[in-house]
């Protein structure tokens, strides 16, 4: 089955209107300050959604905060970033992670379920938004509340105890792709900060599972 078409309403950015795919999309939002954009499954709904106020579809970044943490961030606080997190349904287990953009809420990456743990999923989920940012040439920071995988993104090695079998082999495939990308491409220019949970509240791209 193929990909289902989806289209993506850009209210502010460079020039608003209506793309039928995520690549046109960034083209108009990339750079662009304050940019107000999301995604719909049909067309009828991107059209009804770009005659309307944006609030209606992504609320405010203030608004989004407030729904997805329980606490204030700092003041001056940069929403123009992407939070990572996964979840793990056992530990081992079915493990997901996904990236989330702050300023609008909208999650911009997302893998799995593949059998693994949470930590794996928190490393793999940082160099995705690594890679992804270098393919597109954005500059943001990002943000992860696991320790583990911030230490093992710094040591550009997964120190994962999970066993390799049969049934962790595709997983063992993506960690040996990831360490390969960190050691062979530069990113110091890209922040990535620990998410400060217990001042903040849990990190915006939770899966809510806990």
């Amino acid at each position: 089955m193929g990909k289902k078409q989806k289209y993506y309403v850009v209210w502010k950015g460079v020039s608003p209107g209506i793309y039928t795919s995520w690549t046109d999309c960034q083209l108009q939002i990339k750079g662009y300050d304050g940019a107000q954009y999301k995604s719909f499954e049909t067309l009828e709904e991107a059209e009804h959604a770009l005659a309307s106020s944006p609030y209606n579809y992504i609320g405010n970044h203030t608004s989004y905060i407030i729904q997805h943490t329980s606490k204030a961030l700092p003041e001056g606080f940069d929403m123009n970033c992407v939070a990572v997190d996964a979840a793990c349904s056992g530990n081992p287990g079915p493990m997901e992670y996904r990236g989330v953009y702050l300023l609008t809420g909208q999650e911009i990456f997302h893998f799995g379920p593949v059998h693994g743990t949470n930590n794996i999923g928190e490393f793999l989920a940082i160099v995705h938004a690594l890679a992804l940012m270098k393919q597109k040439g954005i500059r943001m920071t990002i943000y992860s509340d696991s320790r583990n995988a911030l230490g093992w993104v710094k040591q550009k090695k997964c120190k994962t105890k999970l066993e390799r079998t049969a049934k962790t082999e595709e997983l063992f495939q993506m960690i040996e792709r990831a360490e390969n990308w960190l050691k062979t491409h530069t990113y110091a220019d890209i922040p990535i900060l620990k998410w400060e949970t217990e001042e903040w509240g849990e990190v915006p791209a939770d899966f809510g599972r806990k």
